[in-house]
């Protein structure tokens, strides 16, 4: 494959929310979308690479799928692996580690398949193979085909470059940001998390309002790579154009620790200006000053706590509050008890599918409008 073309692109998500991706993808001007398990595919060459990278919240990696060759053994891939043009992506100065899997192939051992890819780079490229190293080179062996991908990411993307401080059983940015999206905020509304943990939600929606690209202060694999433009690059880093929002973000916590780890994360990511965040039990939350928006909150639960009876209590406080003082807004609460979402009280609406977060499968339960008028 010509890499100075065009390739398959896939771009990594949570399962569960790969249609979230493909809608954000496709507002972020991406195009030929199709999304599958685990992700979204798209085609295009390195500059789409970069802005995927760089523009994408809910992406938590994106692969280059840079070529594909069939090999039925261990020798014929070792053959097919030291043709391969590596020294059109790869440099031979920047260390590499080889992941292998293997499904439905004559070629079974995925160890043994990673081993002789590895050889192939050192032998043929000269670049040093580390298990450490930060680069990596996927080889995907599906139905006897082998598919080359480049990790451009290296780091998971919910690592924003910013965020320092995080609390117990912290939602992923990435996740967080889908379930925005899913939630319906586009950026322009309010946002109000009670229970904000380091402050995920507000900060993410403080971002997407302000028009932040998410990478804009870290650093990518694809940096490392043969070719890399840092000029270009640099100028597409320095494209977006911010804007001071015209709403606020708040978050609260009873733990006033919370509260502090918030406030530090809010500066470090540039949205000090617009968000605040308070030291308060649920039962004292009280409606903004503004315009209605969106209430999004990530309660302990079941899987967290160890007895979902002991927190009866709390969602019913939570759903009471809600209802009582934010009529006109909307709610999303993500927990992994149907008996806890109805324990709120709120009128919620049919929910989709559940996604993993922390390794517990969660479901995001939506309201519409509280207390009537148009959804």
């Amino acid at each position: 494959m010509d890499t100075s073309g065009t390739f398959e692109i896939f771009v990594v998500t949570t399962p569960g929310l790969e249609a979230m991706l493909c809608a954000e993808m496709k507002a972020c001007g991406f195009t030929g979308l199709k999304p599958v398990k685990g992700g979204v595919v798209t085609m295009g060459g390195w500059p789409q690479v970069w802005r995927a990278n760089l523009m994408l919240r809910g992406a938590t990696r994106v692969l280059a799928r840079i070529g594909a060759f069939r090999a039925l053994h261990l020798a014929q891939l070792d053959k097919r692996s030291r043709k391969f043009p590596w020294a059109e992506v790869l440099r031979p100065d920047v260390p590499v580690r080889v992941e292998a899997s293997c499904a439905n192939s004559r070629i079974y051992h995925a160890g043994a398949a990673a081993q002789r890819i590895s050889r192939a780079i050192a032998e043929e490229l000269g670049a040093p193979v580390s298990d450490e190293a930060a680069l990596v080179v996927k080889a995907r062996i599906d139905d006897d085909l082998c598919t080359i991908s480049i990790d451009t990411s290296g780091e998971s993307l919910h690592k924003r470059g910013h965020k320092e401080a995080v609390n117990k059983a912290p939602m992923r940015e990435t996740l967080a940001a889908l379930f925005l999206r899913q939630c319906g905020y586009d950026g322009r509304e309010p946002v109000v998390d009670p229970m904000c943990g380091s402050g995920t939600f507000v900060l993410e929606a403080a971002e997407m309002a302000a028009g932040l690209y998410p990478g804009r202060a870290r650093a990518f694999a694809f940096e490392q790579l043969a070719g890399f433009d840092a000029d270009a690059w640099a100028a597409l880093r320095a494209s977006g154009t911010p804007v001071v929002p015209a709403v606020r973000f708040q978050g609260s916590d009873r733990d006033a620790g919370a509260v502090r780890m918030s406030q530090a994360n809010a500066e470090r990511a540039g949205v000090a200006g617009w968000t605040s965040f308070h030291h308060h039990a649920i039962s004292n939350l009280e409606r903004p000053d503004g315009p209605p928006g969106l209430v999004i909150v990530n309660p302990p639960y079941g899987g967290r706590i160890g007895d979902t009876k002991q927190l009866y209590g709390l969602y019913h406080v939570l759903g009471q509050t809600l209802m009582q003082r934010f009529q006109g807004w909307r709610v999303g609460v993500i927990t992994n008890e149907p008996v806890l979402a109805r324990t709120t009280g709120l009128p919620f609406l049919p929910t989709t599918g559940p996604v993993l977060h922390g390794g517990i499968k969660v479901v995001l339960y939506r309201t519409g409008i509280l207390g009537g008028g148009p959804a």
